[in-house]
Formats: structure tokens, C-alpha cells, sequence
């Protein structure tokens, strides 16, 4: 399937020599790979240990969680080698596996988000209903296609761009990236660009169903009682700061994509480019991890509790 591109590797041309600062930008970036190691893993460990987090809104975190060590892992060990390397070039093979890697993630996080926000509705606006519509068989499902629909849309995606007939192999990123490569293709790229514009519109129909139900949701909070609007206020904070995070990320990403930045420092570039994949491996478990009490007293019992008892 890759060799009928005829290239047979890329050329990542955002990289600039930035002499011994690689080093420290090394340093940085290894840094954060270890810090959402750590935080990631914390907070599942966390949630599988304490029974009574065993409820859908921790699942769905603990997907989310997951799906940040799984987009880190497609991007971090790459990077750190680039990074030290003089000559920034990734062989074809590894490039579309990357980009499997960091488009799975990004459609995984973003699905997963709208099924929390589903969650929430349900929990909010439907309170003595919600056991009974969010069951446990429930939960595995929603989790399950979270998963399973991207990983399929994006093999799909890269198996009707890995064919197309290339006029160049130099990617102006730090990363391998499909948008670019379509743009490099000299063969036919409509059905790549309709099935682009298919996937979007699911993306679309994502973003409706979060603004509805946060609509429905502030419905509740001015109708309601003042204890009403303090639940869905502790409750929704960490998830929607969660969204609009992700959702400023997406749209640098966009922005980069589809509009001339030659003008923009090279240095803001790469930011712009890597906030998207790295934002939200790095807020969610600080945002969540800080701000429900349950899963901040389990971490403390982990860290604190089971590992200072063992060093004693």
C-alpha cells in the first residue's frame, strides 16, 4: 500500500538547528512525557483501586486518561529523536503509522468528549432517571465505539492516502501530518477530500450534541434550586474548561493548516502545531486530578498512603 507512493521517506522541514538549545528543548519535552506518564497512570491506578469511583463519569475519565498515554506514545518518543537529530527525516512506513497515531487520538479524545457532556445531561437534567439509562452495559458500549469508530475512520483515511502519487516528500511540521501529504499529491485527491468532508461532518454533529446538551444543562442551573446549579457547576467545571482547551488546540491546528503562516516566528509555529496533541495529556489530569474530591483523595492515598507505607 505505501510503496505505490513511490517515496520512501519524508523530509519533517519545521526543525531548524538551534545548536546546544536542542538539548534543553530535549530536557523540556522529555520532561512532559514523563509528567504525563506519571499524572495518567496516577489517576487510573486511581480510579481502578477505589470501588467507589467504579461509576460512569470516572470510566469515561479513565478512557480519556487512557486515550492521553496512547496519543502521547505516538508523538513524544518521535519528537525527543528528532529533536536531537541532525537530519529530521522518517521513513514512510513510520510516517503513516504516525499519523495514525495522533489522528486516532485526536478523533478518540474528541468522541469521548462528547459522550462525558451526554453523561453529564443525563446526570443533570435527568437525575432519578440516570442509573437506569447510564447502566453499566451502557458505559462499555459508548466506550467501546469512542474507540473502536476512529480507529476504523482513520485506517480508512490513511488507507486512501497512503496510495496517492507524490510530487514531494518534505512535510513543514514537526510531525507527520495527512493534510500535508494530501497537498503534496500530484494523482487525484477527490475521494480523499470527500471522505474528508464525511468525516467532518460527524465532527460537526460531535460539536452540536455538546452545545446541546450544555444548553439543557444551563437550562437546569437558572431553573433550578441553588443546590442544583452548585452540583452542575462542580461537576461540569473540569469538563468544560477540558473542551475548550482541546477545542483552542483544534483550532490552531486548522488555522495552520489551511492558511499561509509563513509569516508567522518558527518558533510559534511548532507551538501551534504541538498544542493540540499536547494540551490535553498535560490539563486533563491536573484539571480533573485538582478538582473532584474523590479521585484527589484516592491519588494522596496512593502516592502518600500505599508507597510511603512500603518505604517505612
Amino acid at each position: 500500500m505505501i510503496n505505490s507512493t513511490q517515496i520512501s521517506y519524508f523530509t519533517l522541514a519545521a526543525y531548524f538547528d538551534t545548536g546546544l538549545f536542542k538539548y534543553i528543548c530535549f530536557l523540556i519535552v522529555m520532561s512532559l512525557y514523563i509528567f504525563i506518564i506519571f499524572s495518567n497512570v496516577l489517576l487510573i491506578v486511581a480510579i481502578y483501586m477505589n470501588r467507589g469511583l467504579h461509576e460512569p463519569m470516572y470510566l469515561f475519565l479513565c478512557s480519556l486518561f487512557v486515550n492521553g498515554l496512547y496519543g502521547s506514545t505516538g508523538l513524544f518518543p518521535s519528537l525527543m529523536v528528532q529533536i536531537l537529530s541532525d537530519i529530521h527525516t522518517v521513513s514512510a512506513p513510520f510516517c503513516f503509522l504516525q499519523i495514525f497515531f495522533v489522528y486516532s487520538y485526536g478523533s478518540i479524545e474528541f468522541l469521548n468528549l462528547a459522550i462525558m457532556s451526554y453523561d453529564r445531561y443525563l446526570a443533570i437534567c435527568y437525575p432519578l432517571q440516570y442509573n437506569t439509562c447510564m447502566t453499566f452495559n451502557k458505559v462499555a458500549i459508548l466506550i467501546a465505539v469512542s474507540w473502536l469508530y476512529p480507529l476504523i475512520a482513520i485506517f480508512i483515511l490513511i488507507s486512501l492516502s497512503a496510495p496517492l502519487q507524490l510530487c514531494g516528500n518534505i512535510i513543514n511540521k514537526v510531525y507527520c501530518d495527512n493534510y500535508s501529504i494530501v497537498k503534496l499529491a500530484c494523482s487525484d485527491t477527490t475521494v480523499n477530500n470527500v471522505y474528508g468532508i464525511l468525516y467532518t461532518f460527524t465532527t460537526v454533529i460531535l460539536v452540536l450534541l455538546i452545545l446541546y446538551t450544555y444548553l439543557k444543562i444551563l437550562k437546569v442551573c437558572f431553573s433550578g434550586s441553588k443546590q442544583t446549579r452548585q452540583k452542575a457547576v462542580s461537576t461540569c467545571t473540569p469538563h468544560l474548561a477540558s473542551i475548550l482547551n482541546f477545542s483552542c488546540g483544534c483550532f490552531f491546528e486548522i488555522v495552520q493548516n489551511r492558511f499561509d503562516m509563513k509569516n508567522v516566528p518558527n518558533m510559534l509555529r511548532i507551538f501551534l502545531s504541538l498544542y493540540w496533541l499536547t494540551c490535553q495529556p498535560l490539563f486533563n489530569p491536573v484539571m480533573y486530578g485538582l478538582n473532584i474530591t474523590k479521585i484527589r483523595t484516592t491519588c494522596k492515598s496512593v502516592i502518600f498512603g500505599k508507597i510511603f507505607t512500603v518505604t517505612l
